[in-house]
């Protein structure tokens, strides 16, 4: 984008009062411009398809599709869209999942404004951005699995059936158990169910680092 050109941006929250905050945080600033608010990821994808932002401001936990659902489908609609995580949730998995999923920045809710502000405006430049205790779990969590100790081990895929290595290449592609679930044609509970028996077999001990280790085994 070019330095004066307006930054169009996509809130998607589903608390109205965090919502109205941020648009009204937002409107201030001269080269952002709002074309949208929404409160869930399905109306997020419509709202998507019709004003065309540069960004979105996506919730990760929201009724009826969520946050990492939802950047999937758009960035499948429009890929040159930029999509920023920001909620109140670090939880280790969902940030993996997010980054996967092809957010370009995950920030946590209470991030100083100037801080959303310029994710916004980096984000529109092509950077990505991280809030600090983020950024430390990943690098952390990519030591803990590449660590030299680890280097050229294999991730044991001969001990899992034809299915769980299925289960396993949607897991690595950062997909969700829903939308695995969606391709393979199984319920959800069981593409959970298989994660869980991956887990076991290998000796790993969350969806993180089972991720983390595919990639590693396959670059």
């Amino acid at each position: 984008m070019s330095e004066n050109q307006l930054v169009r941006l996509l809130i998607a929250e589903d608390q109205p009062m965090i919502r109205k905050a941020l648009m009204g945080l937002l409107e201030l600033e001269p080269d952002i411009a709002v074309v949208a608010a929404v409160g869930d990821g399905a109306e997020a994808i419509r709202a998507a398809r019709a004003y065309s932002p540069d960004i979105v401001l996506m919730d990760i936990k929201m009724p009826r599709l969520d946050g990492i659902e939802a950047t999937r489908a758009i960035l499948r609609d429009n890929p040159k869209i930029r999509v920023i995580m920001l909620t109140t949730f670090e939880n280790d998995d969902l940030v993996f999942e997010a980054i996967l999923a092809g957010a370009q920045a995950y920030l946590l809710k209470d991030a100083e404004e100037s801080e959303i502000v310029e994710a916004i405006r980096a984000a529109a430049r092509g950077e990505p951005r991280l809030s600090s205790r983020v950024a430390e779990k990943i690098i952390g969590e990519f030591r803990r699995v590449k660590g030299p100790e680890r280097t050229g081990e294999s991730l044991g895929e001969d001990l899992l059936t034809e299915r769980e290595k299925s289960v396993l290449s949607g897991v690595a592609a950062g997909k969700g158990n829903r939308e695995i679930a969606r391709e393979l044609k199984l319920a959800e509970g069981t593409v959970k169910n298989h994660v869980s028996t991956i887990l076991a077999k290998l000796h790993l001990r969350s969806r993180t680092e089972l991720a983390i280790k595919a990639l590693s085994a396959r670059s």
